[in-house]
């Protein structure tokens, strides 16, 4: 039997995690029988893309390491070239990891690499900016440009970032088309889902399918403080859909404006993308290597 050929590329400083140890747990949770492998190391941010196009067809399988910012980069490029995705989630979110239940204990997600089968899902892009989990105006937006600028990384910092902004934002109105419907909404921030979550549980849209041809377009009107906690818990356990504040309705073609900061939320970064949004999705455009449920 001829052994697949797999790529580790590793960010080397996602989600402030050391990767010192990566190389001996590959050694010793990957089955040698299935598998020869190669490791690289980003150096720089595109290093990942300039990487696959020096090696990418060498091998079978590429294994994204780090957390959604790295999969991005590298889930882009690889939508474009049918080459299957695997990953060892080491961020700090790690959506579309948690969607998937991959695990989050590298030794655990590098031996699910071992009884792995290939799922085709969709990508989307907004204006122009390829995703492939999540994205979004508004709140989370913002708190996406503040988390980049933070000193710390993980869930801590993440909800007090948020707590801080919470009470100074305001809602923004706005118009949106959705396979060509138009509605007006008042809302705290949109988001495209194609996964269920921004990461760390947070499933702001639990009925998400990567591989049904839609995104779930999620409205959120900003709740009060005697409402925050219930939507929280909803949010956390996955009934996000049951709030009353929140509204979702599934979509291919998605036009919404003003994006009044001019900034969205791709994927965990914040990129400044102007006024008039445009999300179109991609159905079926990308094939992961995941765990066989």
């Amino acid at each position: 039997m001829n052994k697949r050929k797999l790529l580790f590329i590793i960010n080397p400083i996602s989600g402030g995690k050391s990767k010192e140890k990566l190389e001996s747990l590959i050694s010793e949770n990957l089955d040698r029988q299935l598998f020869e492998y190669k490791l690289l190391y980003t150096q720089y941010s595109g290093h990942a893309q300039e990487i696959l196009k020096e090696q990418a067809t060498l091998f079978d399988v590429i294994i994204a390491v780090g957390g959604d910012g790295t999969i991005n980069e590298i889930a882009e490029f690889l939508s474009r070239i049918n080459i299957p995705m695997a990953m060892i989630p080491m961020g700090s979110g790690n959506g579309l990891a948690r969607h998937l239940g991959i695990p989050l204990k590298p030794e655990k997600s590098i031996q699910a690499l071992n009884h792995s089968e290939i799922l085709e899902i969709d990508t989307a892009s907004l204006n122009g900016h390829f995703f492939v989990s999540i994205a979004g105006v508004g709140f989370d937006s913002l708190i996406a440009a503040e988390f980049e600028k933070a000193k710390g990384r993980g869930f801590i910092n993440y909800a007090r970032l948020s707590t801080k902004e919470y009470f100074a934002y305001k809602e923004e109105n706005y118009q949106i088309i959705l396979d060509g419907k138009k509605i007006e909404r008042q809302a705290a921030m949109v988001s495209f889902a194609n996964s269920n979550q921004f990461g760390y549980n947070t499933k702001i849209a639990p009925q998400a399918n990567l591989s049904d041809g839609l995104l779930d377009v999620c409205i959120l009107k900003k709740p009060n403080i005697v409402q925050m906690p219930g939507l929280m818990k909803q949010i956390w356990t996955g009934r996000a859909d049951k709030s009353f504040l929140i509204e979702i309705i599934t979509a291919k073609h998605i036009i919404l404006q003003p994006n009044k900061n001019s900034f969205a939320n791709i994927d965990g970064e914040s990129i400044k993308v102007g006024e008039r949004i445009e999300v179109l999705l991609k159905p079926k455009s990308l094939q992961l290597f995941i765990p066989k449920k």
